[in-house]
């Protein structure tokens, strides 16, 4: 996406000046892609040389879109070395590395932006417009559901997200994106956080339960996984033969781990209960083995109630066909934002048509990031450091919780400035 972006919609502003992995593979690949356009390949440095790549290349910022467990090491780095960063969400995984960004920002006076696009995609910031304008009156209370489903979700069980050490599990690494539009929606920081959450679909233990038995660890090469339904094969598709199979033995990463397969150590059933700042209540549910993927959200205020149902995937709807496999990542199926005024009737709100990622957000986060004068934001969609770090927290109490069935006090995690 960022690569597109640079070269193609915005290369008179921008300048793409080098490519840091641990992968050769990987950046050559990009590069074959780049040349292929009729473009000039990009200077390239393993993941160990990337000092040198920022003294002999110069940037103004880094884009870090490694592991989440890693991007502390390259947001600090970059910034002690005289460069902005611009992160993909979540910013890290726990309170330990969130220190560590927070000391390198102040200690250097760079900048951190946290990639949040859900926040452009037009629904979700149409909903930010109702809630500013005062409809709803003064918020309440959030009830948020969030399903993926058992191939967008099931993706999570294949990579290294699976083990909690990398990704912070499902409710730091998914879940950030549905904190922070929580976040944004009713302008506050989470305060107290409870949850439950387990392991209760994926896995070996589960599948056994149910009497399924799998004998491969992977599926790319494996006979028997040929009519598995969860199989990802990598030997299928140029770019997953580029980017993973044929990088394996430099990066270690297998990206068609079995989803029932060992080592988990995330849950794919959570559900937090928070209070905010500002004294709203949310209740949050996130289901990683739907038959169908999207969400279903609604704030109720003093004033009326705003709803808004998001259907990413449909399987298996009688009437709706075959399933889109790459609707997670472009424009949504079905979408619609209700107005219920506490004393008045309802009404559907019109929305502006969406095109590209993430619900036709992607466009606007580029345009927000890249372009040489971007449109003012009223919205105020780009997010900070802090507005990152508020996102993990409610993630990184939801977990603590989960482990010692305890309530949880964000400030005695991670102190967060107050906004109400």
């Amino acid at each position: 996406m960022y690569v597109r972006a640079v070269m193609e919609t915005y290369p008179d502003s921008c300048e793409l000046v080098a490519f840091c992995d641990l992968s050769q593979t990987r950046m050559d690949w990009y590069n074959s892609q780049i040349q292929a356009k009729g473009g000039e390949p990009i200077p390239t440095y393993r993941a160990d040389q990337f000092d040198q790549m920022i003294a002999e290349t110069k940037p103004n910022t880094v884009i870090v879109t490694t592991m989440d467990s890693t991007h502390h090491i390259y947001i600090t780095r970059a910034m002690e070395l005289g460069c902005d960063a611009i992160t993909e969400k979540p910013m890290t995984i726990d309170v330990e590395k969130a220190r560590i960004i927070f000391d390198a920002i102040e200690r250097t006076g760079r900048q951190l932006r946290v990639a949040f696009n859900y926040r452009y995609a037009p629904a979700y910031t149409k909903v930010r417009e109702v809630v500013m304008d005062g409809t709803i009156g003064r918020p309440l209370s959030v009830d948020f559901s969030w399903l993926l489903d058992t191939h967008h979700g099931a993706d999570y069980f294949r990579r290294w997200h699976r083990e909690k050490q990398n990704s912070g599990g499902l409710m730091v690494h998914k879940a950030t994106h549905h904190f922070d539009l929580v976040n944004w929606w009713i302008d506050s920081y989470p305060s107290e956080v409870f949850a439950l959450g387990d392991l209760m679909f994926y896995g070996q233990e589960n599948a056994e339960a149910r009497g399924e038995h799998y004998d491969y660890a992977r599926y790319t090469g494996e006979p028997a996984a040929q009519n598995d339904p969860f199989g990802l094969f990598l030997d299928s598709d140029d770019a997953l033969r580029g980017l993973y199979l044929d990088a394996e033995k430099e990066s270690g990463y297998i990206r068609d781990r079995n989803v029932f397969g060992e080592p988990i150590t995330i849950e794919d059933t959570m559900a937090v209960t928070a209070r905010y700042q500002n004294g709203v209540v949310l209740s949050y549910c996130l289901i990683a083995y739907s038959p169908w993927e999207g969400l279903r959200v609604a704030i109720t205020g003093t004033k009326g109630r705003v709803e808004l149902d998001v259907i990413e995937t449909i399987g298996g709807l009688s009437g709706q066909g075959e399933r889109d496999l790459t609707a997670s990542k472009g424009t949504f199926k079905q979408t619609e934002v209700r107005v219920f005024p506490m004393f008045g009737e309802g009404y559907v709100v019109d929305l502006p048509p969406a095109t590209g990622g993430h619900g036709g957000a992607d466009p606007y986060l580029l345009e927000q990031i890249f372009a040489p004068d971007p449109p003012v934001d009223p919205f105020q969609r780009g997010a900070s450091h802090i507005d990152g770090a508020a996102s993990i927290m409610l993630g990184i109490a939801a977990n603590k919780a989960m482990a010692t069935k305890q309530l949880m006090c964000i400030d005695d995690l991670f102190p967060l400035p107050k906004k109400s």
